[in-house]
């Protein structure tokens, strides 16, 4: 099954049963960015999480299979054109060097992992508008010298 045809699925029969990513997240026992990371085919999921997914969204073993499949991870090489993933690049576009250079002097030369990581999202509500809070937690990897 190609990941397109897996994503639609997946979409398609959470609407159909009126769940949201937050119920999958009591289900399976994994943040719910996780679970939406592996509805869109950038995660992959253990044998025991992808036969739960499939009893609750009652998927066929084809999809259930696709489920833990490795992933080729990423957008690819283009800038993104969806406003809200654009936003995003636009952050690192401004903030990405400054994020860098604040965290080389908080922590020495190296990088944060994006597979020892963790991302929450929470709603804050404003009285000028509702806010979005994103948090990321990566461990610090620094780099070798040999």
């Amino acid at each position: 099954m190609h990941q397109q045809q897996l994503t639609e699925t997946l979409f398609t029969a959470k609407k159909q049963k009126g769940l949201r990513f937050a119920d999958l997240e009591t289900l399976l026992g994994r943040d719910e960015v996780w679970i939406a990371a592996l509805f869109y085919g950038q995660a992959s999921a253990a044998a025991d999480e992808a036969e739960k997914l499939g009893r609750a969204l009652e998927l066929d073993a084809d999809a259930i299979g696709a489920l833990q499949e490795f992933p080729l991870k990423g957008l690819g090489p283009m800038v993104p054109t969806d406003p809200l993933i654009y936003r995003f690049y636009e952050i690192l576009q401004v903030y990405g060097m400054p994020l860098k250079a604040v965290i080389h002097e908080k922590f020495g030369d190296g990088i944060m992992s994006a597979i020892d990581f963790s991302m929450n999202v929470e709603k804050e509500t404003d009285p000028k508008g509702d806010r979005v809070h994103i948090s990321m937690s990566g461990k610090f990897l620094p780099y070798k010298k040999w």
